[in-house]
């Protein structure tokens, strides 16, 4: 997620630029000034991203001083004057991700009144964290895990109105409980799972869209990955700006320990080389080899 302002202002390619492999690929914008948005995602458009999307869920103090976000849950109609001029400036979808409530506003008639504002203005995309979003009392973190979620209420808006793309956000964990959720969603987002276990992100085509399709393991995806990481450390990108993302990689696995402790040690040092990723590399599957 960034800003609408550090779109316009910022440095984009530090801030916005991606790899053309990521295809496809979801600008999140924050922001509550449909003029700001508007420009944001036609930046957003001219940089190749294949979809803008406007976050009405995040309940972190910054954002609440910005008067975006989760708080936004409140405002339909701000958002909806958004989605207008956003979609009167680009040709990709505009999108929305949202919570079911904030604080202690009712639930369906939050969510409901919400969707069907923003839907008016022709967004046909909405991604839902099932739960309620706390803004006073409760840590961003702790707003991913304490509210409760209801998927039954998600569920209640795909059968209100089938026009629409629910995809289901919040609490969902593997890919098994992915494929029961898709039976009853257009889509599902997975988050802490899909960073904190990534290897589960490999087998995604053949647990839930073709069985034939070939399984990517986390050797691969290593491996894969390392002509980028060359090419952004030619560029003076350090190496543990990469790398701590890898860190759940291999979690489960015979020589997670060493690979986390190598990457986490050694990676963030001056100057830490590709030599750093092949130790870890080669410490982890000398590990499952002997296994």
């Amino acid at each position: 997620m960034v800003t609408a302002d550090a779109v316009i202002h910022g440095d984009r390619q530090r801030l916005i630029g991606f790899s053309e492999v990521e295809h496809p690929v979801v600008l999140q914008l924050g922001g509550n000034e449909p003029d700001k948005m508007a420009e944001a995602a036609r930046v957003a458009e001219e940089f190749g991203y294949d979809e803008v999307n406007i976050n009405c869920g995040c309940p972190s103090d910054r954002v609440q001083s910005g008067a975006f976000g989760a708080c936004l849950m409140r405002e339909p109609q701000t958002v909806a004057a958004c989605v207008a001029a956003m979609r009167a400036a680009v040709s990709i979808p505009v999108t929305v991700k949202c919570r079911i409530a904030i604080d202690e506003d009712p639930p369906r008639e939050t969510l409901f009144n919400f969707v069907d504002q923003v839907a008016d203005v022709g967004c046909e995309v909405f991604t839902v964290h099932a739960r309620k979003a706390w803004l006073k009392g409760l840590s961003p973190k702790e707003n991913r895990e304490i509210p409760p979620l209801d998927y039954g209420l998600v569920k209640a808006l795909k059968q209100a109105r089938p026009d629409l793309t629910i995809i289901l956000n919040g609490g969902i964990t593997s890919l098994s409980a992915s494929a029961e959720h898709l039976l009853d969603f257009d889509g599902v987002m997975l988050g802490r799972a899909a960073y904190q276990t990534p290897a589960l992100l490999g087998a995604v085509d053949e647990a839930l869209f073709d069985p034939d399709a070939s399984i990517l393991s986390p050797f691969g995806a290593v491996l894969d990955y390392q002509p980028y990481i060359e090419a952004r450390l030619a560029e003076g990108v350090r190496l543990s700006s990469m790398t701590r993302h890898m860190l759940g990689l291999f979690n489960g696995m015979p020589g997670a320990r060493m690979w986390r402790r190598v990457l986490s040690e050694r990676g963030p040092k001056p100057g830490a080389g590709i030599d750093v990723l092949e130790e870890a590399f080669d410490a982890v599957a000398e590990r499952a080899a002997a296994c």
